[in-house]
C-alpha cells in the first residue's frame, strides 16, 4: 500500500493491460459485427473486411500498448541507474 501512496511502482502498466484486453475485445466485437451487419445480408467482402478490422485492430492494440509499456520500462532503467549512481558516491 505504500508504494501505491508514495508512487514508488507504477500503477498505469497495470492499467495498460486492462486497456490492451478491452481493446482487444472492441475489435474483435467490431469486426464480427461488420461482418454480419448489413441491409444486403452476408456477403464475403464483408466477411473478409470483418476480419481484416480483427487483426489489424488486434496488432494496432498490441503495439500501442507496448510502447507504452516500453516508456514505462524505460523510466523504470533510468531510476535504477540513478540510484546506482548514487550508491556509488
Amino acid at each position: 500500500m505504500k508504494n501505491l501512496f508514495f508512487f514508488d511502482s507504477m500503477l498505469t502498466p497495470k492499467i495498460i493491460t486492462l486497456v490492451y484486453w478491452l481493446l482487444l475485445l472492441a475489435s474483435i466485437i467490431s469486426g464480427v459485427s461488420y461482418m454480419f451487419a448489413g441491409y444486403g445480408g452476408f456477403t464475403v467482402s464483408q466477411f473478409f473486411l470483418g476480419l481484416l478490422i480483427i487483426a489489424g485492430g488486434a496488432v494496432s492494440a498490441r503495439i500501442w500498448c507496448e510502447l507504452l509499456i516500453v516508456l514505462f520500462k524505460i523510466n523504470g532503467n533510468l531510476q535504477r541507474i540513478s540510484h546506482d549512481r548514487t550508491a556509488e558516491k
